[in-house]
């Protein structure tokens, strides 16, 4: 009778043992399922603030090449007769400014490949300067030579044949001081803003909370822009990629239409003064990237990125 006891006593110890290490095997699955869950969630936020860092340096490329090749541009304005160097170099310019427009419009686009396009944009930088000091050495014996040329223009032509030539010059002339005097902005600063009570704002990062957009930005002093009203266009796209537009709003660049959100009209003094707009969408802010572009005298005057979380 007493070893039946004990048998089943050792029994239930066995039993009560087995039934602990159960308890403890679940306990450990829990904490692993529990460390796993945080892994990912870390490894997806940080993949998350990653793409949105890509796509405010994209932006900021693409800012740089539109610098580049307003620098290019504002050479031909000056319709000097290129050697045919000069020519391979602004081609080959050109060539690396559309390839670098092409690889930065995939969204795939990796950091590598990003900090490979950043070099290429230093380099494409350095090869324009030196550009431009060619330019300017063979502007300067153009206007040797049509100094010289003058000289015999005068002593070999008649009453008329002047008033053609300046008719003609005045012309070449006009042109060229209307693509010259297109205004730039040398900084764009967006903010999200709140509004608060007694008219208070605050700057505010967090879409749900955004009330409205704050523009600042400082007009590049111009010489041949004219003072007084410029009408400014902006053109925001939104996270998803849209352009944010209502109605039938249409302005044209260079002869070509192009929808735009809003616009605002400035004083332009040509003091590199800064100016503030504000708008609002009436449909809210969302999470995301918002990229604002801003034309004015049918040319890009510059562009800015702001995200909100």
């Amino acid at each position: 009778m007493k070893e039946t006891v004990v048998k089943e006593n050792d029994k239930k110890l066995v039993e009560k043992t087995r039934n602990t290490s159960k308890i403890y095997f679940f306990i450990i699955a829990i904490v692993a399922l529990l460390a796993t869950n945080v892994y990912f969630y870390v490894k997806f936020r940080t993949s998350g603030e990653k793409i949105s860092v890509l796509r405010v340096e994209k932006e900021n490329l693409q800012i740089e090449i539109d610098r580049i090749e307003a620098e290019l541009d504002k050479v031909n304005f000056q319709n000097l007769q290129l050697s045919e160097s000069l020519k391979v170099s602004e081609e080959k310019a050109r060539e690396v400014i559309t390839s670098l427009r092409a690889e930065l419009d995939n969204n795939n686009l990796s950091e590598e490949r990003l900090l490979a396009a950043q070099e290429q944009i230093r380099k494409l930088k350095s090869d324009v300067s030196t550009y431009r000091a060619n330019i300017d050495l063979l502007k300067a014996d153009n206007e040797l030579l049509q100094k010289q040329n003058s000289i015999l223009n005068d002593q070999v032509s008649g009453a008329t044949s002047k008033a053609l030539t300046l008719e003609k010059s005045n012309k070449e002339l006009q042109e060229k001081v209307s693509s010259a005097s297109a205004l730039k902005l040398s900084n764009v600063i967006v903010n999200g803003l709140q509004n608060k009570r007694n008219n208070n704002v605050e700057v505010e990062a967090r879409a749900k909370r955004v009330d409205k957009l704050e523009i600042k930005f400082t007009v590049v002093e111009n010489a041949l822009a004219k003072k007084g009203p410029h009408p400014i266009y902006f053109r925001i796209i939104n996270p998803q990629g849209n352009l944010i537009v209502e109605g039938n709003n249409i302005f044209y660049v260079h002869g070509e239409k192009l929808q735009y959100t809003f616009h605002e009209t400035i004083n332009f003094t040509n003091f590199g003064e800064e100016y503030k707009i504000e708008w609002a969408d009436k449909n809210g802010f969302s999470k995301g990237a918002y990229t604002i572009l801003m034309y004015s005298d049918s040319a890009i005057m510059g562009r800015s990125t702001i995200i909100f979380k």
